[in-house]
């Protein structure tokens, strides 16, 4: 986990990359070009230097799916932190976690319930997925939730969506990966937004009326024009991904997480003998 941690920061996964050579395929601006040219140029010589493309590594955030089985369960959380740690001088990463009042920086990328850990345990399985993600500033900035009344419907949601964007999406290094969550409260919108961006670049919400919706603010959001790095062009956002829960009759709780160019994330999964395979960067060798 050490060496993955310190993997993601440097190279971004396999349909991001294919995203963003799709995205520079439909720009006619000569600017705009130039602009995704230096981003591949970027992701070369960090390969080629094995440093991080980016000098914000974020504050780490590990997703984990775990089967109740795993006989690595209980130790999970001091290996994650001790992940953290090492890869924070080995990578290196960048110093990252301030505590909260006491306004002083760890210097380690640990502290107070960081790394993040967010648990799924499944029931009769002894694997364990664990996806890392890197949550910069930048891509960190236009994240916003809120509830809405019943009766905004989900006009309410789009409208929400586009006034986030449309205000703070240029902080966050278009194009952007968006992720909407929709349930019915704050801290459940805000933490399946966050899942949402987890999720392949080109997958779709398992709903055919989400899909929709996916689809239709990724059409609206990509006319706003923000470009690559928000200096004009034919696309604002790489896409928009949904996840959703039943809510509240009364309620909709909506929330918007993003990920900018630069999306560190990776998925890896370890079997009950501790081999492992990774998904999300193909041919990646740690």
């Amino acid at each position: 986990m050490t060496r993955f941690t310190g993997y993601v920061g440097k190279r971004l996964p396999t349909d991001v990359i294919k995203k963003l050579e799709d995205l520079r395929a439909q720009e006619n601006s000569p600017l705009a070009k130039v602009v995704y040219d230096s981003m591949f140029i970027n992701q070369q010589q960090a390969d080629k230097l094995d440093r991080p493309c980016c000098q914000d590594t974020g504050v780490i955030q590990y997703f984990i799916t775990a089967g109740a089985n795993f006989p690595y369960l209980g130790q999970l959380a001091d290996i994650l932190e001790q992940a953290t740690l090492e890869a924070t001088k080995n990578a290196p990463l960048r110093h990252n976690a301030v505590e909260t009042f006491i306004e002083k920086n760890t210097g380690t990328n640990t502290g107070s319930r960081i790394p993040w850990l967010d648990w799924d345990i499944t029931p009769d399985d002894d694997g364990c997925t664990i996806e890392v993600y890197m949550a910069g500033g930048g891509c960190s900035l236009p994240g916003a939730a809120k509830v809405l009344m019943p009766g905004q419907g989900y006009e309410g949601v789009n409208q929400f969506v586009f006034d986030v964007i449309t205000s703070y999406g240029i902080n966050a290094c278009p194009p952007l990966l968006v992720g909407v969550g929709i349930s019915t409260s704050v801290e459940t919108a805000a933490r399946l937004s966050k899942k949402a961006i987890l999720r392949p670049v080109t997958s779709h919400h398992t709903n055919a009326d989400a899909a929709k919706m996916e689809q239709l603010l990724e059409d609206g959001l990509n006319k706003v024009g923000l470009g690559p790095q928000g200096l004009g062009g034919n696309c604002s956002v790489m896409g928009v991904n949904i996840e959703s829960s039943a809510r509240h009759p009364s309620t909709i709780g909506v929330a918007v997480s993003t990920g900018c160019w630069a999306h560190r994330r990776g998925a890896i999964h370890f079997t009950a003998d501790l081999a492992y395979e990774i998904l999300s960067h193909e041919g990646a060798v740690l």
